[in-house]
Formats: structure tokens, C-alpha cells, sequence
């Protein structure tokens, strides 16, 4: 492979299908995240036959409120996923009025993952660290928890490392001065790049997988590395990963 982005939202781009194969030429290995249930068929029946671009089951925190009812679908489709994501909690102000629920949705997923054998899981937690935690720690079984671009604070980060969890971060994370100092903190086995597009945008307009690059660069700076050894860092931790979750 030649880069990773563990966290995109391939199918919210026109180009869909185009990207999936764009991806795969590139060798980018790509976790396409979904927002929910019904949208992870089109995912899987686009990637199931690749080596590079992997799709994830998810139910996005933020899509809670109208699309609980397809948690009965999210777990009758949970055994044919090997990803799980997006999940989480988002406890921003416009989210609030639904956290009890997302609450309730989110260990309910880590149950059903634990009950399924444990997955790769990446989670959203804006605003709700303290809560995901809480969450992951009495569901220790659901798998391995990936932190998509996480921006709690330092105590909160010594506590996901210690519960054993991963990040992933991408080139917006890494323009802030909070997100370097996260990062500077977080574990090198446990990190890998991701974009989190079309959400996350530059100048040119929402970032593609190999927008990562620019991850990687950021963190050859950080870790004070040459962007080879940072690449084959990031690799080394996905087949670490990988090859956890098979064995």
C-alpha cells in the first residue's frame, strides 16, 4: 500500500464508484465510512472484491435521532462487516437534546460487536469524549477502538491510551495547534491518516484519500522522522491492526 486514509466518506462523493477504483489504482488502503445501515450494501458490494478499499457499517452519531429504527438492520448486517464505523457520540449543542439516545444506540453497538467477536471500530466523539470512554470501558469486548479526529483534552487522551485505544488524524486535525499537541502525545503504533471527505476541506475543496499525504508530512514534522519512515510507520500500524483482528 501506499498510503491509508481510515476514515472517508467515499459514498458522499458524486464520483462514488470512481473514487473506489481511483483508490484502488493508487494502492491508498481506504476505510469508506457510512452515516447508516442502508447505505453500507452499496459500500460492500463496491469493495468486497478489493484489496485496498475497505467499507465499514455504520450509524453516524448525528443521524441518531431520525435513523435509530435501523439498528435492528445494523445488527443483522454486523456479522458480514469486518469495519465498523462511523458510531459514536456527538454531544456538540445541536445534538444534545438526542445524547441519552445516542447513548443507548452506541452500547448497543458495542454489545452487538462484542457478541459478534469484536470489531474495528471507528468512532466519533466530539464533544462526548468523556461519554465514549465511559462507553468503551464498560464495553471492553466491543473490539478496537479507533478515535477519529479527536480533540479532547490531554487527561482525556491518557485515558483512551490507556483503555487501549487508536487514532486516526488527518491534515485538518494537524493544522491546529491543539491537534499537533494531541498527536505529539498520542502513541506512534497508534496512529494512522485519514481525511474524514468530503467533510473536511481546503482551499481546493473537500479532501480525497490521497489527501493524506499531507498527513503524513505533518507528522514526519511532528515526530521529527523523514516522510519514508513516517509512511512506513502508519503501514506498519494498519497491518498490525489487520493482522490482530485475524488472529
Amino acid at each position: 500500500m501506499n498510503l491509508v486514509d481510515f476514515h472517508c466518506h467515499l459514498d458522499l462523493f458524486p464520483e462514488f464508484p470512481d473514487l473506489v477504483a481511483e483508490c484502488e489504482r493508487r494502492k491508498i488502503y481506504t476505510l469508506t465510512v457510512t452515516t447508516t445501515p442502508r447505505a453500507w450494501k452499496r459500500n460492500f458490494d463496491l469493495t468486497q472484491s478489493l484489496k485496498f478499499v475497505r467499507a465499514a457499517l455504520g450509524l453516524h452519531p448525528q443521524l441518531v435521532a431520525q435513523h435509530h429504527a435501523e439498528l435492528d438492520l445494523f445488527c443483522a448486517l454486523l456479522p458480514a462487516a469486518i469495519y465498523v464505523g462511523e458510531i459514536g457520540i456527538d454531544g456538540s449543542r445541536e445534538y444534545a437534546p438526542s445524547l441519552p439516545l445516542q447513548r443507548r444506540v452506541f452500547d448497543q453497538i458495542l454489545g452487538a460487536c462484542a457478541a459478534n467477536g469484536g470489531r474495528v471500530m471507528s468512532i466519533h466523539s466530539r464533544g462526548a469524549v468523556t461519554e465514549v470512554l465511559d462507553s468503551i470501558e464498560q464495553n471492553s469486548s466491543g473490539g478496537t477502538a479507533i478515535l477519529h479526529w479527536f480533540s479532547g483534552t490531554p487527561r482525556q487522551l491518557e485515558r483512551a491510551v490507556e483503555l487501549g485505544c487508536c487514532f486516526s488524524v488527518g491534515p485538518k486535525m494537524l493544522q491546529g495547534a491543539k491537534g499537533i499537541d494531541l498527536v505529539g502525545r498520542m502513541p506512534q503504533t497508534r496512529i494512522l491518516t485519514e481525511t474524514d471527505g468530503p467533510f473536511a476541506r481546503d482551499d481546493n475543496g473537500p479532501l480525497y484519500p490521497w489527501a493524506a499525504e499531507t498527513a503524513i508530512s505533518e507528522l514526519a514534522k511532528i515526530w521529527k522522522l523523514d516522510a519514508m519512515e513516517t509512511r512506513e510507520q502508519i503501514c506498519k500500524n494498519l497491518s498490525s491492526l489487520i493482522n490482530q483482528k485475524q488472529n
